[in-house]
């Protein structure tokens, strides 16, 4: 069900911020708004998304660092499903919920990330062991941006 209280917010939050897009997704929901014209948003959700692992996350924003060089190569990004605030452990003093080297599965939690004041637990939805983490806690995230690396299991 889409809750249009959210669907009210977040159009705020585009007009506040002179955001063009918004993509979310919370379970089985994703929700997007574009801005059409000027100043008239369009308002699509689909009732289910299947990520797809290791496929293209889009161009890289401009002052983004150049793609990684090959040692990346075969591994698998676990992407942010909404924009937000990644929290990288459950509370300010507990350890993280995952660190290089850790083998993950696809229920693991990897971090959290707050969204209009609701914390959403990101789950790694891959197996194998985590390589990198590209992101550092309390750091804004965009839709789609990579979080984690993984080398998926052979």
């Amino acid at each position: 069900m889409i809750d249009l209280e959210q669907i009210r917010e977040l159009l705020k939050l585009m007009s506040e911020h002179d955001l063009g897009e918004i993509k979310i997704r919370q379970g089985d929901t994703a929700i997007a708004l574009r801005k059409g014209g000027v100043h008239e948003p369009i308002v699509y959700a689909t009732p289910h998304v299947t990520p797809v692992a290791g496929g293209p996350m889009g161009t890289p924003a401009p002052g983004a660092p150049p793609p990684e060089p090959a040692k990346d190569e075969g591994l698998l990004p676990i992407p942010s499903p909404m924009v937000g605030t990644v929290y990288l452990a459950p509370e300010p003093e507990a350890p993280s919920f995952v660190s290089v080297g850790r083998e993950v599965d696809p229920s693991t939690p990897v971090c959290v990330i707050e969204a209009m004041k609701v914390f959403n637990e990101i789950r790694a939805e891959v197996s194998g062991t985590i390589e990198r983490i590209l992101v550092q806690n309390e750091q804004a995230v965009e839709f789609g941006q990579p979080l984690m690396l993984v080398r998926p299991k052979s």
